[in-house]
């Protein structure tokens, strides 16, 4: 995770404009990562790798060219500008405007106190095998895997029109999964830890044998639960799950370009009430647990957009085309995977605001319901377009006469989103926003590190069935 020389932007830019370009920008990134896998205490593999290169947007008579390239020399970027050129000079017929956005100049890096380049592997793999290890808790454990991921991503983003932004972001992680049998019945269940935009000093902060360790006697946990009869429930839901939920099955469903392209459920009811006061949702670039993201890759700065307000929707997200298209103002939600791709409009850290209640206060009236679970959770299905969803939950916990009872194993919960945040009644006090270095959401083949989360909630009516 060394320095890169950083390319001349400055002269690419001045070129397209000499070219007759109307506008162009150049976002350059270098990105680092490290991966380490430890399996039943063996390491099992160590890769690293470094992606650079350099795209570039530009804009003629309306029509947008973009080309990228991992060559940096000069001669190479200035035969990229030229491939970008000749495929917006290609383009008929579809246009498109920016909307006016403020021009930034700034350099800002997320916080780090420890380089992970500048710790030895050896180290680094000491960590895992000895969080591994702790993952063997009894007979019970038939298999145990740990994994460090370690990321730097640096990306430069310039304009014809100014703009001149440099962005650090480092985002280090460790995760396990544990499968254990108990009388034939095997469950796996996995956990992607916890992650931090923040340098090697998180990873050496942390108790990873406790961690690993939990997941271990959860797995044993499941393995030796049974599962709730299917049906309709009131139900208690966790950050995690309520995160994953809202960024799925709401969050898409509010990116500007799905909305401009009539694929959403939220289409043309701005200013609706969709879910009950207890419901305010805000999508934001920096915040404590997420994702370090301050400005977009058209260099806008991402402030705090309020999505839903009180139950009331007020804002979609948007690119600069977008909010040209839907007359709104850029929320700065254009992110590209990486220098090969154009930004789109993407969420960054999505969550539901915090409220007052208390957690006993959540469950002490429910008679008979579920505290649903994310660690262990599965995949899942949405459809932005009529705002249903289908996920798996991890092992999760029955609720009777106000009080947490027997662990059941991992569930499916579903249901209409806007019908789902209509019976919301109570939001707790306790804000946890997730990111993770091992994934990221996809969209359009592109993938992105997000953020998401909320607080506990408490969902009236929620249907729940076996897994």
């Amino acid at each position: 995770m060394g320095e890169s020389k950083e390319p001349d932007l400055q002269r690419i830019l001045d070129k397209a404009i000499a070219l007759h370009a109307s506008y162009a920008d150049a976002r350059y990134q270098c990105f680092d990562d490290e991966l380490i896998t430890v399996e039943n205490r063996e390491l099992k593999s160590y890769s690293s790798r470094r992606l650079s290169g350099i795209g570039i947007r530009v804009v003629i008579e309306g029509a947008v060219g973009y080309a990228s390239t991992s060559d940096l020399s000069q001669n190479s970027l200035e035969r990229t500008l030229r491939n970008a050129i000749r495929t917006a000079k290609s383009i008929k017929g579809q246009k498109h405007v920016f909307a006016e956005t403020k021009i930034n100049k700034t350099k800002v890096k997320s916080p780090a106190k420890i380089d992970p380049a500048n710790v030895p592997p050896e180290d680094k793999v000491s960590i895992v095998l000895d969080a591994n290890k702790a993952g063997w808790i009894n007979k019970d454990v038939k298999n145990v895997m740990t994994m460090l991921g370690l990321v730097k991503d640096s990306r430069l983003f310039m304009s014809t029109q100014g703009a001149c932004i440099e962005v650090e972001t480092a985002l280090v992680g460790l995760a396990h999964a544990s499968v254990a049998k108990i009388n034939g019945t095997m469950e796996s269940v996995s956990d992607m830890g916890e992650s931090r935009c923040a340098g090697f000093e998180f990873i050496k902060s942390r108790d990873w044998s406790s961690f690993t360790a939990g997941v271990s006697k959860l797995a044993i946990e499941a393995a030796n639960s049974g599962t709730p009869p299917p049906g309709t429930y009131t139900v208690v839901v966790d950050p995690h799950v309520l995160g994953l939920v809202l960024h799925e099955a709401f969050g898409h469903a509010s990116e500007g370009d799905v909305v401009s392209s009539g694929e959403s459920v939220l289409r043309g009811k701005l200013g609706d009430k969709l879910a009950s006061d207890s419901v305010t949702i805000i999508d934001e670039g920096t915040i404590e647990g997420g994702y370090f993201y301050p400005f977009d890759d058209e260099g806008t700065k991402k402030d705090k957009t309020v999505v839903v307000e009180n139950g009331v929707l007020k804002n979609f997200l948007h690119s600069r085309n977008t909010a040209h298209e839907l007359e709104a103002k850029p929320t700065g939600n254009a992110r590209a995977q990486d220098f090969d791709n154009l930004p789109i409009v993407r969420q960054t850290n999505y969550y539901l605001q915090p409220r007052d209640a208390e957690f006993e206060e959540m469950i002490e009236d429910i008679e008979f319901g579920i505290y649903v679970r994310g660690k262990g959770a599965g995949g899942g299905e949405v459809d932005p377009g009529v705002g249903t969803f289908t996920f798996g939950v991890g092992p999760s916990k029955m609720i009777r006469n106000g009080e947490l009872a027997e662990t059941v194993k991992g569930v499916v919960i579903s249901g209409s989103i806007l019908d789902t945040l209509k019976t919301i009644d109570a939001a707790g006090k306790d804000l946890k926003v997730i990111t993770s270095v091992f994934g990221g959401c996809g969209k359009d083949s592109q993938r992105a590190t997000v953020g998401f989360g909320g607080p506990h909630v408490r969902v009236r009516k929620m249907t729940v069935g076996g897994r």
